[in-house]
């Protein structure tokens, strides 16, 4: 389950690279690599031993997870003019292969917080990790 919840979280933090507008300006400032600062699941953090073993690669609108598992792929289809912003992320290898995840994201410079619905039903409203939820809610920094 964890190695699930990491990959959804490192999917998410994905951007497609989309022709023209905000979402190509949010796209390109998402692509680089990325490590966890912190992850909450319903409202229980996640050990920093296990977030950094993880990293996050996003390039071109595909993600790649590198962890000590296997990896996980996929792309993520964002909308910046929603508020707040919105992206989707869909599994196409590994662990969340067919799995399609609702999220919302906040990019400012070398920060991306990203809160997103595990169960893939709903999108999450806040960027808040309740307990008895499956929202996931991470904070990602730039690796220089």
């Amino acid at each position: 389950m964890l190695r699930l919840l990491l990959a959804v979280a490192a999917a998410v933090a994905s951007a497609a690279a989309m022709a023209g507008g905000p979402e190509m300006d949010d796209a390109k400032a998402m692509e680089g690599t990325w490590g966890f600062v912190s992850g909450e699941v319903g409202g229980v953090k996640l050990p920093d031993e296990v977030l950094k073993t993880m990293s996050l690669v996003l390039e071109d609108g595909k993600y790649t997870t590198k962890s000590p598992g296997p990896d996980d792929k996929g792309t993520v289809k964002i909308d910046p003019g929603k508020e707040p912003k919105a992206m989707d992320i869909t599994g196409v290898e590994g662990p969340n292969k067919g799995r399609t995840f609702p999220a919302i994201y906040v990019l400012d410079g070398d920060t991306l917080k990203i809160c997103y619905d595990l169960s893939g039903k709903a999108r999450p409203t806040e960027f808040k990790s309740p307990p008895g939820t499956k929202h996931f809610l991470a904070v990602y920094r730039r690796k220089k």
